[in-house]
C-alpha cells in the first residue's frame, strides 16, 4: 500500500526549500551536506530523505520553484495590448516584486545551477528562456524598427540591471522597488529607441 502524504507535506517541503536556498547561498552547494541541510531545516536526516532523495534533487527544486514563480508572476502581470512603455514597466515591476524575499534563491540560480546534470540544467534554462522571451517581445514593442540582432543584447542588458540588483538594493534605501522599476524602464526605453 502506498504511503499517503501528510496534510502539511507541501508546507514542510516549502520550508525545506527556503532553508536549503539559504544554506546553498551562504555556504555554497559544494560545501553543503545533507546533515547540514537537516540541521538548518530542523528535521532529522531521515525525514529530509523522505522529501528529497539527495542534495542534487533539492538544488533542482530550489532553482525550479524560483524560476516557475518568476515566470508565473511576470506572465500574470503582462499586458501585450498595453502601450509598449507601460507593458515593459509592468513586466519589470512584476519581476522586481517576485525577487522580493528571494535573494537566496536568486543567488543559487545564478551560481549553483552548474552542479546539476546537463538535462536538468536544460530544463531550468527552458524556464529562463521563457522569461527572457516575454521581455524580448516587450523590448521589440518599444522599438519595432530595432534590428533583430540587437533585441537579445538589449533584453539581456535589462536582465543585467534586474538580476544583480540584490547585490546593492536595500528596502530601506533611497530608491524603492517601484522607483527602480521606473529607472530601469526609462533606461531601456530611451536606449532601445536611440538604437534606431
Amino acid at each position: 500500500m502506498a504511503r499517503t502524504k501528510a496534510l502539511d507535506y507541501e508546507v514542510k517541503r516549502g520550508a525545506i526549500l527556503r532553508e536549503a536556498a539559504r544554506l546553498f547561498a551562504e555556504v555554497g552547494y559544494d560545501r553543503s551536506s545533507m546533515s547540514q541541510l537537516a540541521e538548518v531545516c530542523g528535521v532529522s536526516k531521515a525525514l529530509l530523505y523522505h522529501y528529497y532523495s539527495g542534495k542534487d534533487a533539492l538544488l533542482y527544486d530550489v532553482i525550479g520553484a524560483h524560476l516557475k514563480e518568476l515566470c508565473l508572476s511576470v506572465e500574470a502581470a503582462d499586458r501585450p495590448d498595453a502601450p509598449p512603455e507601460e507593458r515593459l514597466h509592468l513586466l519589470i515591476a512584476a519581476l522586481l516584486e517576485a525577487y522580493r524575499e528571494s535573494d537566496h534563491e536568486h543567488k543559487v540560480q545564478i551560481n549553483e545551477m552548474k552542479h546539476l546534470p546537463r538535462d536538468e540544467q536544460e530544463a531550468l534554462k527552458d524556464l529562463e528562456r521563457r522569461l527572457v522571451a516575454r521581455f524580448a517581445a516587450a523590448v521589440t514593442g518599444i522599438n519595432p524598427r530595432l534590428e533583430a540582432r540587437l533585441i537579445k543584447p538589449v533584453t539581456m542588458s535589462l536582465f543585467g540591471m534586474l538580476n544583480w540588483h540584490y547585490m546593492w538594493f536595500r528596502p530601506e534605501g533611497e530608491v524603492d522597488r517601484e522607483e527602480y522599476a521606473r529607472i530601469a524602464s526609462r533606461l531601456i526605453i530611451d536606449g532601445a529607441r536611440g538604437l534606431s
